[in-house]
């Protein structure tokens, strides 16, 4: 009998908590996040006119900001209308009774996802929080800030410019130019094209953090990442080639330069680190 109450006790003799009593502190802890997620979905989902047709149906119009800015930027960089972008008359099919059901359902759960991000990281700061030492506790908040704004800076930079550009470049493409292949857009990919952007965005701008935490576990080095920038810049063109099919060169480089100036931030972080853990030995 002592073994199962020392096994259920929430903290042993020493004041530690036990196993189960971190599950349980866990579990308290996601329970609130998916609180916080599914309120803020609720009122993404009763929302609905204001979501869809301002902001998911918003690249669809021509007053979209990001149109009138690509084509400012391509006047005063003397590319004159090639980055001007006409989009073509809406029209997105669905082709069952629940497509439109269940996609909205699926766009108010990452609309609570989104907004709900900052404070699904706070309370996995204060799970974690017992395990650190004090001069520990500053630089985690310090991640929980810095995480949640990149992550909505990538959310903002994939919803106004990796989605529009390539968007476009794919609903006008043509396989020959007879027009006996018509695209009809589904609403369903539409959705699908536009959430599955944003979301990739907002993880690939979280590229420090991932940085920081290798280099902590000494899986990379900023010499590494000097070593192979020269790689990296490679993969960041092919990857900007492929994430804005349009083949000019401009749009390409919009995307290109912010990865790559994440990539520099990033071998800044990781010096950061050894820095400091080369003091603290």
């Amino acid at each position: 009998m002592a073994f199962f109450g020392n096994t259920v006790n929430k903290t042993n003799e020493a004041g530690e908590m036990s196993f189960l009593g971190h599950i349980e502190a866990l579990r308290w802890h996601l329970v609130r996040s998916a609180a916080v997620v599914v309120i803020f979905g609720v009122a993404a989902f009763c929302l609905n006119d204001f979501l869809f047709d301002t902001i998911i149906f918003g690249p669809l119009q021509q007053s979209f900001i990001s149109y009138k800015v690509l084509c400012d930027l391509g006047h005063k960089i003397g590319v004159g209308d090639i980055m001007c972008m006409a989009v073509k008359t809406p029209h997105l099919q669905t082709l069952g009774a629940s497509e439109q059901f269940f996609n909205h359902m699926w766009i108010a759960f990452l609309c609570g996802l989104i907004l709900g991000f900052p404070f699904i990281l706070w309370e996995l700061w204060k799970f974690v929080r017992p395990a650190l030492k004090d001069k520990e506790l500053g630089p985690v908040k310090v991640f929980v800030i810095i995480a949640s704004v990149l992550f909505l800076i990538g959310i903002f930079f994939g919803y106004f410019l990796l989605f529009p550009m390539s968007y476009n470049f794919l609903i006008n493409y043509q396989v020959s130019s007879s027009g006996i292949v018509q695209t009809n857009n589904t609403f369903d990919d539409y959705i699908s094209l536009i959430s599955t952007m944003t979301i990739v965005s907002g993880i690939i701008f979280e590229m420090p953090i991932l940085v920081y935490f290798l280099t902590r576990l000494t899986l990379i080095t900023p010499q590494f990442m000097r070593k192979y920038r020269k790689h990296a810049v490679i993969v960041i063109l092919v990857a900007a080639a492929i994430i804005t099919p349009s083949p000019d060169v401009t749009s390409q480089m919009v995307v290109a330069v912010p990865m790559y100036l994440l990539y520099e931030i990033s071998v800044f972080v990781s010096a950061g680190v050894i820095k400091k853990h080369k003091l603290a030995n």
